[in-house]
């Protein structure tokens, strides 16, 4: 029994978990979701570190704040500035220095929000702006299988407004997984993730407490085993 204990112990490999929540409301479900799967990260013996963008009131302007240098002050050409701080030693403003370590500290990033207009809130899609740069995330001509963020995984949760049956491919808004796409091809593999599964939870607003605890149990249960899971392709435009 001893040596079957030892031998489970030496197959257990603690990870390292950035989760990322872009939701105004405390209380909210996707708030919930975010407390839960730190929690359960935590209490399976994981590392945690987080980003609350709301709480932190994360700028989500992207210009030439985002730099303590410059190389041109007279004509700002992002691409340029960001190849720029990352040749001096990473000349970024604290705010996404720290966000970029956080990024390329983990091993699986999570992404808590609502879906607006099918889009994720500003204030998320403009961290991505800042702290996805060239030179430091993108670099050598590496995007997709050859980014640098390669052997990372991610995960986007999202809530919806609408029903389930109305993000069918025929539904009246169309299919879910197309309209996520743009954040899992377009941003998270293109800098090098693998991504999982989405987690959608559909009509928040709508669910009783029950409801609410029971998909909160749901996504606790999956987040157990989630470094079992298989990748996915979000596929090609």
């Amino acid at each position: 029994m001893e040596m079957k204990i030892a031998l489970l112990e030496t197959k257990f490999k603690a990870m390292k978990i950035l989760i990322v929540l872009a939701h105004p409301e405390p209380k909210s479900f996707n708030a919930a979701l975010y407390q839960s799967a730190i929690k359960t990260f935590i209490e399976n013996g994981h590392e945690v570190r987080t980003t609350d963008l709301y709480t932190m009131k994360f700028n989500p302007v992207y210009d030439r704040s985002n730099f303590k240098s410059v190389k041109n002050p007279n004509f700002l050409k992002l691409q340029v500035e960001e190849i720029y701080a990352a040749e001096m030693n990473n000349s970024y403003t604290d705010e996404t220095r720290i966000e970029q370590e956080k990024v390329e500290w983990c091993d699986l990033m999570i992404w808590q929000f609502p879906l607006w207009r099918f889009a994720p809130p500003a204030i998320l899609k403009g961290w991505t702006d800042r702290i996805f740069t060239s030179g430091r995330f993108f670099k050598g001509g590496g995007y997709y299988e050859n980014g640098t963020l390669k052997g990372k995984k991610a995960l986007i949760s999202v809530t919806t407004g609408s029903p389930e049956e109305t993000y069918a491919s025929d539904g009246f808004h169309g299919d879910i997984l197309g309209i996520l796409r743009p954040i899992n091809r377009g941003i998270l593999e293109c800098v090098g993730f693998s991504v999982l599964e989405p987690e959608i939870n559909y009509s928040v607003a709508h669910l009783t407490e029950d409801e609410r605890k029971s998909l909160i149990g749901r996504w606790n249960s999956r987040l157990k085993n989630i470094f079992n899971e298989p990748i996915i392709s979000a596929g090609k435009y």
